[in-house]
């Protein structure tokens, strides 16, 4: 599959989110409990991103395995920065919101959990249809969490909602 063009403010916002140290002072301003969880982001273009969040003391739950909320988070990552970066450089802007999520769990996460997203197209596609219609619209994403063994930790649903701001 070809890759999207990205426009100016998208580029810039590309280039800032694959830049650990800037993608870190980003998780410390806007979502600083990514920060102290130790999420990051490994890979992210127009198809396809991936974040991740170890195991750790900070992160885990009485049962010894990483806490549903820590995932969540990681897992919102692997679809948000795809949304926010499918709805920057628009005139007028482009309102983006999550609107619903469902969880499955399917194993304790007991290691690092990788969080592959590969509906980016999806997205941008989204993005282009509430300006060409100046309606809101709604896509799903999936993202599933893996250990570094392959083994499929946790899967997850977003919806996000997308809107031409007016004038």
């Amino acid at each position: 599959m070809t890759m999207r063009q990205l426009n100016p403010k998208q580029s810039a916002f590309h280039r800032r989110m694959i830049n650990p140290f800037i993608f870190r002072s980003f998780l410390l301003t806007k979502i600083p409990l990514g920060f102290l969880c130790g999420m990051k982001l490994t890979h992210l273009d127009t198809t396809k991103s991936v974040s991740t969040v170890p195991f750790k003391w900070l992160n885990f739950n009485p049962f010894k395995s990483m806490y549903f909320a820590v995932q969540s988070m990681a897992a919102e990552i692997s679809t948000g920065v795809m949304a926010i970066m499918a709805s920057i450089g628009y005139n007028p802007s482009v309102a983006v919101i999550v609107t619903g999520f469902k969880a499955k769990f399917h194993k304790q996460a007991k290691d690092r959990v990788f969080f592959i997203c590969e509906d980016g197209e999806k997205l941008f596609s989204a993005v282009n249809k509430a300006i060409e219609t100046k309606q809101g619209i709604e896509v799903t994403i999936h993202t599933t969490g893996r250990t570094s063994d392959g083994t499929i930790v946790s899967e997850f649903d977003f919806t996000w909602s997308f809107k031409e701001r007016n004038r």
